[in-house]
């Protein structure tokens, strides 16, 4: 999560510099619609990183239990 930390431009770098390594794999007109899911999914992830952990020890504590799991795990 290191290579996240910094400006703006130093993410979109990192970014472009991963798309660039991908670039022989997919057509040209495909491209955009590989970055940008796996941009967004890792936004994503990122986001929800602070409450990764307490996400699943709830999940595991109820997940037997005759309980709506939505509610208690907040989706």
């Amino acid at each position: 999560m290191n290579e996240f930390t910094g400006s703006a431009a130093s993410q979109a770098d990192f970014i472009w510099k991963n798309a660039e390594d991908l670039w022989g794999d997919f057509k040209h007109t495909d491209f955009g619609k590989i970055i940008l899911p796996f941009t967004l999914l890792r936004r994503l992830e990122c986001a929800l990183e602070p409450t990764r952990e307490a996400v699943r020890e709830a999940h595991d504590a109820f997940k037997d239990a005759d309980v709506e799991l939505d509610t208690i795990l907040g989706y």
